[in-house]
């Protein structure tokens, strides 16, 4: 009992002592805020915020260098951008120079004869000198030029009708002395023509050729219809150079009618 009793006094003293009671020492009330107050101490979280963030600036970094090199650096020509233009361009300035180098062609000497019976006579016994030209048809005779000659002859007639006759001359260097003849339709030609680079533009006999745009093709004598069944028809060309006259008999307009062609070419000194 005696120990109870003294237990009971010592704590009825603590109780009654406070902190004023010694010198020095200040009361404070401890922190009573709630655990969710507390700071997040979740080490995964914050290296997951740490790394998020780091990803950001070096994002932003990116982005300024980006914009500063799109203004720096000047637009590029994608490849091939401008290659047809260049070509084209490089072509016309090729042909203009080849326009301008080849010398003016002279017009050539042109004649009739009545000796229509004697000519057609005459030529009846020569080889591959009476053909027919049929209807629609274009007939080509290839004549190089030779250094022993100086310049080109033609005489021709036909039976009943008139043809269509020009003269055009090609500055290709000659590959073959040989004279040549080649018979086709008027859209043949045309397409034979193209691909040789030398495209002839027939145009309308009665009014005569087109213009030549090849730059290895000059017009000697604009192709129109010639009264061929009325006289002799006959010319001569010196020669401007190197090259292959191109002799059209055009019956490319007729839709019904043949027609029977004599005719004969030669050079002369």
């Amino acid at each position: 009992m005696e120990g109870l009793e003294a237990t009971s006094e010592l704590q009825s003293r603590l109780s009654s002592l406070s902190f004023s009671s010694f010198p020095g020492v200040t009361s404070k009330q401890s922190d009573t805020r709630p655990l969710d107050r507390l700071q997040n101490t979740d080490l995964s979280q914050s290296c997951t915020e740490s790394k998020n963030q780091a990803e950001m600036d070096e994002n932003k970094e990116d982005s300024v260098q980006h914009s500063e090199s799109n203004e720096e650096a000047p637009a590029e020509r994608a490849p091939g951008e401008g290659d047809e233009e260049n070509n084209s361009a490089g072509s016309c300035q090729l042909s203009a120079e080849m326009k301008a180098q080849m010398p003016p062609l002279k017009p050539p000497t042109t004649w009739t004869s009545a000796a229509l019976k004697e000519l057609k006579a005459k030529l009846r016994t020569e080889d591959d000198s009476v053909v027919t030209v049929y209807r629609g048809d274009i007939m080509t005779v290839h004549v190089p030029t030779v250094p022993e000659a100086k310049k080109v002859c033609w005489e021709f007639a036909t039976d009943g009708y008139d043809i269509g006759f020009g003269i055009y001359f090609d500055w290709s260097p000659v590959t073959s002395r040989s004279i040549t003849v080649h018979i086709s339709e008027s859209s043949d030609d045309e397409e034979e023509e193209e691909e040789l680079e030398a495209p002839v533009g027939n145009g309308d006999v009665e009014k005569g050729s087109k213009t030549q745009t090849n730059s290895n093709l000059a017009e000697v004598l604009p192709v129109y219809r010639q009264d061929s069944h009325v006289s002799v028809q006959g010319g001569s060309h010196d020669f401007p150079g190197e090259g292959t006259y191109l002799l059209k008999f055009d019956n490319s307009y007729s839709l019904w009618r043949n027609k029977t062609l004599y005719y004969r070419v030669y050079y002369s000194a």
